[in-house]
């Protein structure tokens, strides 16, 4: 059973730090240096300066940008820029936003959950993780004794039972808003009736969650809790390190969605649409030609709605087509350890088959960039920043839930939840409740 609590979250003083705007900031993974210096611009007290600190001249293994992050949390904290809420509760956390050109409102809750290592209960993973994310998370988390960022879970739950134990008490109080700088609106309700908390907590007992983001920081989380057993300071089940911070999220809501990842290909010799048509012969038909529209190609593959449709543009000629699988049946031989559905996802009939089989007799060595909107592909293709552009259909929930929930792993880049959530909101102490 999923083991879903409420908590005595750290929140920020508005009084001390000022507007929640300012104090905010995207989780470490989509944070580049120019989009850093801009947090740290933006307030001394923005989450930045705890979630990705910056890198000094003359760091040592005493004194680095985790250490840093550690004495500045302790510091807010002291001076009460950081407060700890007095009552356990759950946090209602609203995002509104705007995918290709439509709003969406995606609502869901933050909580402390219980770590289970993968494969033992009924939390299930998606992705594959790396090593290095980890270390670099796990140093934070020694450092900080905080989750600063949330993993961001999925439940099954068509009746919207869940939330609708939550949703009148967001009518019944103002929320805490900030707007971040891609525009998307975040509001914050802090709902701490505990009938609300109970009804909500049962609920989730029964019911699976699937990991859609934070994959990192969960492992993170149970490598953290083995080193504070291993150290004699976790006393008992109930203790802080045994739970992290996740927003939960019905996969049912109106807002959620899924945004592709396709592909650029650069290291290829100039290929035209011709070349790559014959590469793609044996197994492909073509089923549409564009010409140099791009947006008609995409418009092609949703209206399919189908995986084994790729989308391909031509930097060379400047030509768009898409071709679709003939006979799924090839990829069994190309991946025979996973199942049907995995073997029939799109990035993965892209990757066993076109990438690594079809595309070779082109020549070069490939190498990917992966972008999520069509600007993105058509800006790309405009600059000659790539030979090839794939478009990708995305991964729906259905997928999500079938693949993981038989515990294997999609292929890299296979979802993007969008928009991603925020840090600073609220902050779950490892160390007490």
């Amino acid at each position: 059973m999923a083991d879903i609590r409420g908590f005595r979250g750290f929140r920020y003083d508005l009084g001390t730090v000022g507007s929640l705007s300012d104090v905010v900031a995207p989780p470490y993974d989509v944070i580049g240096p120019e989009l850093q210096q801009k947090l740290y611009d933006l307030s001394p007290h923005n989450a930045i300066r705890l979630e990705l600190t910056k890198d000094e001249s003359g760091d040592s293994e005493a004194e680095n940008k985790y250490t840093r992050a550690g004495r500045t949390l302790k510091a807010w904290v002291a001076e009460n820029a950081l407060r700890q809420d007095t009552a356990r509760a759950l946090y209602v956390y609203e995002q509104e936003f705007e995918a290709e050109g439509k709003t969406y409102t995606r609502r869901g809750f933050f909580a402390r959950v219980r770590l289970e290592p993968f494969g033992t209960g009924r939390i299930f993973p998606h992705e594959q993780t790396m090593s290095g994310p980890k270390a670099d998370r796990l140093k934070l988390y020694q450092a900080t004794g905080f989750n600063l960022s949330p993993v961001f879970g999925l439940y099954p739950d068509p009746e919207n039972e869940v939330f609708r134990a939550l949703e009148p008490f967001t009518r019944k109080s103002p929320p805490l808003v900030a707007k971040d700088h891609l525009g998307v609106t975040s509001r914050l309700w802090v709902i701490t009736d505990t009938q609300a908390i109970s009804a909500v907590t049962g609920l989730m007992g029964p019911k699976p969650v699937f990991i859609a983001d934070g994959h990192h920081r969960y492992e993170t989380g149970l490598k953290y809790l083995e080193e504070q057993k291993a150290a004699g300071v976790v006393s008992d089940d109930e203790a802080a390190p045994n739970f992290c911070l996740m927003m939960l999220v019905s996969m049912g809501d109106p807002g959620l969605i899924i945004l592709p990842t396709h592909r650029l290909v650069s290291g290829l010799p100039p290929v035209t649409a011709a070349q790559v048509e014959a590469a793609l012969g044996e197994h492909f038909e073509v089923v549409g030609r564009f010409g140099g529209d791009a947006q008609a190609c995409w418009e092609h593959l949703e209206m399919d709605g189908g995986q084994d449709v790729l989308g391909f543009g031509t930097v060379a000629d400047g030509q768009w087509f898409a071709a679709k699988l003939k006979n799924p049946a090839v990829m069994a031989g190309l991946a025979p350890g996973q199942s049907e559905a995995w073997r029939g996802l799109g990035v993965s009939i892209l990757h066993k088959l076109v990438l690594e089989k079809q595309l070779s007799a082109l020549g070069g060595t490939p190498a990917l960039t992966f972008v999520h909107l069509l600007k993105e592909v058509t800006d790309a293709v405009a600059a000659k920043a790539c030979q090839l552009a794939v478009l990708v259909p995305p991964a729906t929930m259905e997928h999500v839930e079938e693949i993981a929930g038989n515990r294997e792993k999609m292929p890299q880049k296979s979802t993007y939840f969008y928009p991603k959530l925020l840090t600073g909101l609220v902050f779950n102490s490892l160390k007490k409740d």
